[in-house]
């Protein structure tokens, strides 16, 4: 339900005028689908169930049931929103979609992102990120389209910043076409499935899945919203066919380099930075209030004691590292990984595995 989305005047009055624009601003109302989303399909009243209960299935990545819809493992419970996403988002020519394989980063990038469009917006002091997730102020598209999502979604002032899981395959030709923005990011799969499995075993009061079963349901491409190889492969062909429209970014090469890699996606999405800003520290202080280990400390972004199962916040922010793969993969298992990726990205020119 959306949260908060009406203030009574008494409240509103007792604010200042800044308080208040920001308080009305409806990029910064949370606003959550997760119950609609993790449904099973039985349970919902789509026009598209027997469509969907018809598509391959995959019950193993645990906690979810999903389905293989347009050659990728989608929440079961997401794909009539994604239906409908495809037949009737309209894009503004400013949107700037933030896209990823789930678990690649995406919530750094999306603290990124929004800082670097809206740092005119908001000062350092009483930033939006110092109270709310970076997923409550850049929300992922494919949710929305359901039951008050859509007016929620028209209500946000341009330049909109939005979030993206979907295959490129999978985007509406209104996006393909349009002159908007797009920044994706990936990392090494073997960093991917950790992650993907921490966050998987959070979401589920039972802790039986283990990783050597995820490991091997990663590999076959029939996790949550894989294969991971497909979906990074579409985005970084497209981005050297159309390097003006999709910015390509690696995981650990914006960790070994923040700085120089926020200037480069400023100066992409049309927003560089000035002489000025870069002389008053601008861009270190983004990279600062976006750093793992800064959102990770807030409250908002802290398991809550007695949370329902959509408090997931947490589950967002784990270690922020690259390289954890080492503390979780034997060496059998990294070279399998390893000679997956390669062969899955051979002649394509980009290199995943050296991470």
């Amino acid at each position: 339900m959306m949260q908060d989305s009406l203030l009574s005047e008494n409240h509103v009055s007792s604010k200042s005028q800044q308080e208040n624009e920001e308080e009305l601003d409806p990029t910064l109302i949370p606003w959550h689908a997760e119950e609609l989303i993790f449904l099973p399909i039985e349970e919902t009243d789509s026009p598209y169930k027997d469509h969907i209960l018809a598509l391959p299935q995959e019950k193993r990545w645990l906690p979810y049931n999903l389905r293989n819809y347009q050659g990728f493992w989608e929440l079961e419970g997401i794909i009539p929103h994604i239906i409908a996403f495809q037949n009737q988002f309209k894009p503004r020519y400013t949107d700037v979609f933030v896209a990823s394989f789930p678990k690649c980063g995406t919530t750094w990038l999306k603290a990124i992102a929004f800082s670097v469009i809206h740092r005119n917006k908001y000062d350092f002091v009483s930033h939006p990120l110092l109270r709310l997730n970076p997923h409550d102020c850049v929300k992922f598209l494919e949710p929305l389209f359901c039951e008050k999502g859509q007016v929620y979604l028209e209500s946000i002032p341009s330049p909109r910043v939005l979030g993206l899981h979907l295959a490129y395959s999978m985007l509406p030709d209104s996006i393909i076409s349009s002159e908007c923005k797009m920044i994706y990011i990936c990392r090494d799969p073997k960093d991917a499935l950790v992650s993907l499995w921490h966050m998987s075993k959070n979401l589920q009061a039972d802790t039986s899945f283990l990783f050597s079963e995820a490991f091997e349901i990663f590999c076959e491409g029939r996790s949550l919203a894989g294969p991971i190889w497909e979906h990074v492969l579409e985005y970084w062909n497209e981005s050297l066919i159309r390097p003006n429209k999709i910015l390509f970014l690696i995981y650990e090469d914006m960790v070994a380099d923040p700085l120089e890699n926020v200037k480069r996606l400023s100066n992409f999405v049309g927003h560089p930075f000035t002489k000025e800003e870069e002389t008053e520290g601008v861009i270190d202080k983004i990279v600062d209030i976006c750093s793992f280990n800064k959102l990770r400390r807030l409250d908002v972004n802290k398991k809550r004691e007695g949370g329902d199962k959509f408090d997931i916040n947490h589950t967002f922010f784990r270690k922020g590292l690259a390289g954890d793969w080492k503390n979780h993969l034997t060496m059998e298992m990294a070279e399998r990984l390893d000679n997956i990726t390669r062969l899955k990205l051979e002649g394509s020119g980009l290199n995943l595995s050296k991470c």
